[in-house]
């Protein structure tokens, strides 16, 4: 199992590589059959999904994210944020956003949850 400090690491390296838009870095860290569900979407399952998700279907054009707090539970990374940017449409946005990571023994991430702070009921 990962230590907690190198998994936090890999979280904020997984952030930075998005903010850079360095979808091949940002997927390798993913297991091959890695999941992820995120509001909006159908279940992303493996790296290809993942990478076309970046590379075509997210709507964000360009931003940065700001993590708030990351907590290490076993293998399971817990991260509290913002993010502001701008999306495809040409709309600025800012967020707040919680994000939850399963780590594989191998260290890479197999599961991410992403939630999205949002009027909804």
């Amino acid at each position: 199992m990962v230590m907690s400090e190198e998994a936090l690491t890999c979280v904020r390296r997984y952030y930075e590589l998005v903010d850079k838009r360095d979808v091949a870095g940002m997927v390798a860290l993913f297991t091959p059959d890695a999941v992820y569900d995120r509001p909006g979407y159908d279940t992303f399952k493996g790296r290809a999904a993942l990478d076309e998700f970046y590379r075509a279907d997210r709507v964000i054009a360009d931003g940065r994210h700001t993590l708030r707090a990351t907590v290490c539970d076993g293998t399971t990374i817990a991260v509290q944020g913002d993010f502001e940017g701008v999306l495809k449409s040409g709309e600025h946005v800012r967020l707040r956003f919680a994000d939850f990571f399963e780590v594989a023994p191998d260290g890479l991430f197999s599961r991410r949850d992403t939630y999205f702070f949002a009027p909804m009921v």
